[in-house]
């Protein structure tokens, strides 16, 4: 077997890359002073003194003293067998401390304060799961949007569209929402809103295209939700930030922006 499989096997059994090196090293060429095995290796000398002090602590390599040095050289191959069912037993001893601790640490974390719940959706499939969180509930309520129309109309499917609109009436959801003054985003609403009660039509302002050239989308909904889409790339990417902070924050950049869009 070749050096290089020797040393990617000997990182399996769970010696480190540094002291798989040393020890398939010393296999080839049967023992060597300290110095030697560092020439040999390409590692430092202060590194190879501390790995194979190491390995000579998990009993892998025997320490020989020949004229007042230190010669290192294979041990017994069963005590590599031994070392890996050590690192068993540590594991093992490891899953039962955690299991034990367990119920401490999860009612810490239940207390801990301003934790955001974070989700990540990737691909169209993942996309279109984050949009039916905007409409997955019993209360209406306003959303709140940057958006980038012509993204949107143009990646969603056209059914995903139609359900989507009709699921925000039948909750009774109304949108604000800041779009590029482009000709085709200001056909938004009469082109994905036509078939629903025009009290559902999103109030839209518009800023300009070249100052704003966003094609991302961020939504505040619900009551602590905020999701972001990227609809660049090869494929969309978004996320869900379930945070009443941060919610609030972000419904008052909105507030922000919209009161300041009829001035640009």
């Amino acid at each position: 077997m070749e050096k290089a499989q020797i040393t990617r096997d000997l990182q399996k059994v769970g010696l480190s890359e540094k002291a798989a090196v040393i020890y398939a090293a010393l296999l080839e060429i049967g023992g060597a002073y300290p110095s030697k095995i560092a020439e040999y290796t390409k590692l430092n000398r202060s590194t190879t003194y501390k790995v194979l002090e190491e390995l000579s602590n998990k009993g892998l390599v025997n320490e020989i003293k020949k004229r007042n040095k230190i010669f290192y050289q294979i041990g017994e191959p069963q005590k590599l067998v031994n070392f890996a069912k050590d690192k068993i037993e540590q594991a093992k001893l490891q899953k039962e401390y955690a299991e034990a601790l367990y119920p401490e640490i999860a009612g810490l974390f239940a207390l801990t304060p301003h934790k955001p719940r974070v989700l990540f959706y990737e691909g169209m499939d993942g996309v279109l799961e984050l949009y039916t969180d905007h409409v997955d509930g019993k209360e209406p309520y306003t959303m709140q949007a940057f958006s980038n129309a012509s993204e949107f109309m143009k990646v969603m499917p056209e059914k995903f569209k139609r359900d989507y609109v009709k699921a925000k009436e039948k909750l009774g959801v109304k949108t604000r929402g800041i779009i590029p003054d482009t000709a085709h985003d200001k056909k938004y609403n009469t082109k994905t809103y036509k078939s629903t009660d025009k009290k559902i039509w999103p109030k839209l302002k518009f800023v300009p295209a070249e100052m704003f050239p966003y094609k991302n989308e961020i939504t505040i909904y619900k009551n602590n939700r905020v999701s972001i889409v990227n609809f660049g790339g090869k494929s969309p990417m978004g996320v869900i930030i379930e945070d009443q902070d941060i919610h609030d924050m972000m419904n008052m950049i909105f507030n922000l922006a919209w009161a300041g869009a009829d001035k640009i």
